[in-house]
C-alpha cells in the first residue's frame, strides 16, 4: 500500500492505494499502548500479573516500563515522524518518576537509561535496543532517544528521513490496519 498525494478541491489530500481511504494530512504519528512484553503474558493471566495504566506498566511487580515519545525529523517538512514507544526502566527511576509526575522538578532528573519494548515499523528489531528517557515539562511523556549505535532507528532519529521515506513508513504502517 501507498499513500498517493492528490489535489482535491484546491489542497492537498493523501489517499490509500488500496482502499481509496483519504487523509486531509499524512498521518505520521504512531504508537502502542502497551510494552510488547505485555503480550508475553498469557492473556489469562494479564488482570493478576500486570499493572497498566495510561504511561506506565509493572510485570509481576519487577518489571517496570514508562511510555515515551520517539522522534524522527523529517528533513524540510513541518511535522515530525512521531512513535509513543515503550521503555523498560529500573524500579528506582520508575519510583522517582512516580514520585515527581506532576512536579516540575522533575526537568532536573534522569535521563533514565532504558531498553526499547516497542517495535517500531520498517526499522528491523527494535526490541531491547539501547535509549535514554528525557523529562519534558508536567503534561508530557519523556523524548525517547536511541543511543544503540549503527541501528538504523538510531540513524534516522540523528539524521532525519526525507519526506518520502515518511509517506513509505506510513503506508506500511496503515496497511496493517487493511482488513
Amino acid at each position: 500500500m501507498t499513500l498517493v498525494k492528490k489535489k482535491r478541491w484546491g489542497r492537498t489530500v493523501y489517499q490509500c492505494s488500496c482502499c481509496g481511504r483519504t487523509y486531509d494530512d499524512v498521518p505520521l504519528t504512531f504508537g502502542s499502548d502497551r510494552p510488547d512484553y505485555y503480550h508475553s503474558i498469557p492473556p489469562d493471566e494479564r488482570t493478576q500479573r500486570i499493572s497498566l495504566a495510561e504511561s506506565l506498566c509493572v510485570v509481576d511487580a519487577q518489571h517496570f516500563f514508562h511510555r515515551g515519545r520517539l522522534t524522527i525529523p523529517i528533513i524540510a517538512h513541518h511535522q515530525n515522524l512521531i512513535f509513543d514507544v515503550w521503555t523498560s526502566i529500573s524500579e528506582d527511576n520508575f519510583r522517582t518518576r512516580n514520585q515527581l509526575w506532576n512536579s516540575p522538578e522533575r526537568m532536573n532528573e534522569g535521563p533514565y537509561f532504558g531498553w526499547l519494548q516497542t517495535t517500531v515499523p520498517t526499522y528491523g528489531n527494535t526490541i531491547n535496543i539501547k535509549t535514554v528517557a528525557t523529562e519534558n515539562e508536567v503534561g508530557l511523556i519523556p523524548s525517547i532517544h536511541v543511543i544503540e549505535e549503527e541501528h538504523p532507528l538510531a540513524i534516522a532519529q540523528q539524521n532525519g528521513i526525507t519526506f518520502e521515506k515518511a509517506l513509505q513508513i506510513a503506508g506500511s504502517i496503515l496497511a496493517g490496519e487493511h482488513p
